[in-house]
């Protein structure tokens, strides 16, 4: 199928630094009207951001997608509509800056912000009557705290079908495009220049000013969406599962290179990038140890334990200044680490050696185990815990504020806490709210 037409972008989506609600914001956000389409372009998307050199162009595949604008006439949603509970949430996400997040939900969705905690919006699709029945949505993506979204439906009754990336322009309160697919789309990716749809075996990479298809990525398979893309201005780094067990891709789009990293043995079940693009976290199915790489050359640079148990990684995230990383997971303990690395010089750190697992630090009596406990109790451990409720699904990313966390549950809960640099253990928490509460105000 033929890359997208390319078309006039009417909204823009420059990120907004401050906290006013977006419906405030996006007018003083917003670019000249468009030109009248023209009758040769009847399928382009009408999009936001300046358009930038996209690079070169793929051919069609079995799963390309498709692109049209949303009819004009669609209204706006209805405010009132039954307050959803815990077992409603069908999705949690930051934003790119880690400000605000986002919650899709059985009949729409909401955007909060973090510090101070407050919602910023929500929109309440179920009762709008549109879409393809429900409210459900499955995906929310934001960019930065611009007008502009992405949705896709989710749930047992989608607003929207599961194979569709929407558009939402929520000055407008309606969808202003859409991008289809021939399967479910497992995650999106944000960038101000591009759009990523990752599906189970495929990653798609659109310009965002015209949506011109620059790049398909074949992956394994990819049923949670795994994704991640640098946010500085610039060359662009994409993260991505590799063809192979326990290989992740990471795409350097400026330097025109691909470089493979084996990262583990088993499947990699999560992975982080540096919003600079300079490091990538990675765990695997065993979600024991996480490991830190260097995204231009590949190299380790250190590797940390959560515990000895399995677990599932539920989220990785650096700090702005890429001194810790956070980890969250289905063992209910968020942990911090410090990350022993001259960021200065990461192409050239050489990576913290493990300890060998065949020299024996034990007493004879114990050397059954040999190789196991040496190599756990000279691991590197976290430095800060805060401990939840095990089994519940948190992601967790660091707050503006300096030492702080912030962690957002699919209970429905959000906290902020902070740790301490220097004696580390147990962090503070300073807040506690339950996001999904009827009223504004927790």
């Amino acid at each position: 199928m033929e890359p997208p037409a390319s078309s006039p972008a009417p909204p823009n989506p420059n990120p907004v630094p401050d906290d006013r609600p977006l419906q405030q914001q996006v007018e003083e956000a917003r670019a000249p009207e468009p030109e009248p389409e023209r009758e040769t372009s009847p399928t382009s998307l009408t999009t936001s951001i300046d358009p930038t050199p996209s690079g070169g162009e793929e051919s069609e595949s079995d799963d390309s997608s498709s692109v049209s604008s949303a009819p004009s006439s669609a209204s706006a949603p209805a405010a009132a509509a039954p307050f959803p509970t815990a077992k409603d949430l069908l999705h949690i996400s930051f934003n790119q800056d880690y400000g605000c997040f986002a919650a899709g939900t059985k009949s729409g969705f909401r955007i909060y912000n973090c510090d101070p905690f407050r919602e910023i919006f929500r929109r309440d699709l179920a009762a709008d009557g549109g879409g393809a029945g429900g409210g459900g949505i499955g995906v929310v993506e934001m960019l930065f705290r611009c007008n502009i979204l992405a949705l896709v439906g989710g749930g047992d009754n989608p607003h929207y079908p599961p194979n569709k990336v929407m558009i939402w322009d929520d000055h407008q309160s309606r969808c202003i495009g859409e991008l289809s697919f021939r399967s479910p789309v497992r995650g999106v990716r944000l960038r101000r220049d591009r759009i990523i749809v990752v599906l189970e075996n495929k990653i798609f990479v659109y310009n965002f000013a015209d949506l011109k298809l620059v790049h398909q990525i074949e992956t394994a398979p990819n049923p949670k969406g795994l994704c991640a893309v640098s946010q500085q201005p610039g060359s662009i780094v994409l993260v991505c599962p590799g063809a192979q067990k326990g290989q992740v891709r990471v795409e350097h789009y400026g330097a025109r290179k691909t470089k493979f990293i084996n990262a583990h043995t088993s499947r990699v079940s999560c992975f982080a990038l540096s919003q600079d693009g300079r490091l990538i976290a990675t765990a695997s199915t065993k979600g024991t140890l996480v490991r830190i790489y260097n995204a231009a050359e590949g190299n380790l640079l250190q590797e940390v334990r959560r515990g000895a148990d399995r677990a599932e990684i539920y989220s990785l995230a650096f700090s702005n200044n890429l001194q810790y990383l956070a980890v969250s997971s289905d063992k209910g303990t968020i942990h911090v680490f410090n990350l022993k690395i001259n960021v200065g010089s990461t192409a050239n750190d050489k990576p913290i050696p493990a300890p060998d697992p065949e020299v024996s630090h034990i007493s004879p009596p114990l050397s059954f185990i040999k190789g196991v406990l040496p190599k756990y109790f000279h691991s590197e451990w976290s430095v800060a815990q805060f401990r939840l409720h095990e089994g519940e699904q948190y992601i967790v990313a660091f707050g503006h504020e300096k030492n702080t966390v912030s962690v957002v549950g699919m209970d429905g809960s959000f906290y902020r806490c902070q740790f301490d640099p220097v004696n580390g253990g147990e962090m503070l928490q300073l807040e506690c709210y339950s996001f999904l509460k009827p009223s504004d105000q927790p």
